[in-house]
C-alpha cells in the first residue's frame, strides 16, 4: 500500500467585472475567506477578467495580489465589452493553471464554505461539473413590496435536493473540470451572444446536452445584493420577462426542451401565479400581486421565444 498522500486539487476562480470596482473587490475578498477555509481541501487562485476598455479594475486585482492565495491572484484585460470573450479569456487562463475552473459573477459574494462544499459534492458523484444557489436580495432601501413579497427568491435557486443531477448550471456559482474542457475544446461561450445576453444559459445547457455531468450543492451558496438600479418596478418586470424569454430560445437552440414543453412551462407557471393570490387570501395573508405579476411575465417571456421573438438583454 502506497503512503503517499492523495494530491489537493487545484481550482483557479474567474471574476468577469465591468464599472463594479466596489463590488468587485467585496466579491474577492469573499473567495479568499473560501479559499483560506478550504485549506487542505482545495488550491485556491483568482483571476481578474477585466472587460473595462481602460482596465479600471487592475487597481483591485492588485490589492489581491499578496492575499495568501495558494495560486495568486491574477490579472486579465479583455475590455471589448463582450461578455463571452471575457469568459472565454478566463476559461483559457484557468485551465492553464488548475484542474477546475471556478466561476463567480462580480456582483456576488460567496460563504465561507463555497469551496467546501462544492468539492464535497463532486467528491461523492464524480461530476464534471458542480453549481450551487445564488440567492438574490434586496436592501433595506429597496422598495417595501421587493423584499416583503420574495421576489429575490424566483430569481434564485432551484429547488431540487443536495448533490442532484441537474439539466442546467449558473455561471454565477460553479466549477467545472479541466479535463472536460481540454476534451472539448470547440465548447466555449458563444461570442455571437456575448453582446445580447444568453450566453450564460447556453453555454451551460448545450454541454449537458453534450455529456456534462453537473450536479447541484445547495450549500455552496453565493448571493448577490441587488444595487438600487436593480431594486425598480421596471426593472424587475423587465428582468423576469427577458429571462422567460432567453430561457425559451436557448432551450430550443440546445435541444434541451420542445415547444410544447416549454409551452406546458408557460402554463403551469401563469395558473400557479394566478391562483396564489387567492390562496393567500384564504390564508388570511396579502395577495401579493406583483409576485403573481413576474411570474407571469416569465411565462410570457417563455411564450415570446417559443414564437421566435427575441428580446433585448435587461
Amino acid at each position: 500500500m502506497s503512503d503517499v498522500p492523495p494530491a489537493i486539487p487545484s481550482i483557479a476562480v474567474y471574476v468577469c467585472t465591468h464599472r463594479r470596482n466596489d463590488e468587485l473587490s467585496a466579491a474577492l475578498s469573499s473567495i479568499v475567506a473560501a479559499a483560506r477555509r478550504a485549506e487542505g481541501v482545495v488550491r485556491a487562485g483568482v483571476i481578474v477578467v477585466d472587460d473595462n476598455p481602460d482596465g479600471a479594475a487592475r487597481v483591485v486585482a492588485d490589492e489581491f495580489v499578496d492575499a495568501g492565495l495558494p495560486l495568486g491572484c491574477h490579472y486579465r484585460h479583455s475590455g471589448r465589452q463582450n461578455i463571452s470573450l471575457a469568459r472565454n479569456l478566463g476559461i483559457e487562463t484557468a485551465m492553464a493553471m488548475a484542474d477546475w475552473v471556478g466561476m463567480v459573477d462580480d456582483d456576488e459574494v460567496v460563504e465561507e464554505q463555497w469551496l467546501e462544499e462544492l468539492f464535497a459534492v463532486q467528491g461523492r458523484t464524480g461530476a464534471d461539473a458542480v453549481t450551487g444557489p445564488v440567492h438574490v436580495e434586496y436592501a433595506a432601501t429597496a422598495p417595501a413590496w421587493l423584499r416583503e413579497q420574495d421576489i429575490g427568491a424566483i430569481f434564485g435557486a432551484p429547488l431540487v435536493d443536495d448533490a442532484s443531477a441537474v439539466e442546467h448550471a449558473s455561471t454565477g456559482n460553479s466549477m467545472i473540470a479541466t479535463a472536460w474542457l481540454a476534451a472539448n475544446p470547440s465548447h466555449r461561450f458563444r461570442t455571437d451572444l456575448g453582446t445580447t445576453g444568453g450566453e450564460d444559459m447556453v453555454f451551460y445547457r448545450s454541454a449537458i446536452a453534450a455529456g456534462l455531468r453537473a450536479h447541484y450543492a445547495r450549500d455552496a451558496v453565493a448571493r448577490e445584493t441587488a444595487s438600487s438600479a436593480r431594486s425598480t418596478q421596471r426593472y424587475v418586470f423587465r428582468r423576469s420577462l427577458w429571462m422567460g424569454n432567453t430561457t425559451a430560445v436557448t432551450n430550443l437552440e440546445t435541444g434541451a426542451a420542445t415547444r410544447a414543453r416549454l409551452g406546458l412551462r408557460a402554463g403551469k407557471l401563469t395558473a400557479g401565479a394566478l391562483v396564489r393570490p387567492v390562496r393567500r387570501l384564504v390564508r388570511g395573508q396579502s395577495m401579493q400581486f406583483r409576485h403573481s405579476l413576474v411570474v407571469v411575465l416569465h411565462a410570457v417571456g417563455l411564450v415570446a421565444g417559443i414564437a421566435g421573438r427575441r428580446l433585448e438583454h435587461s
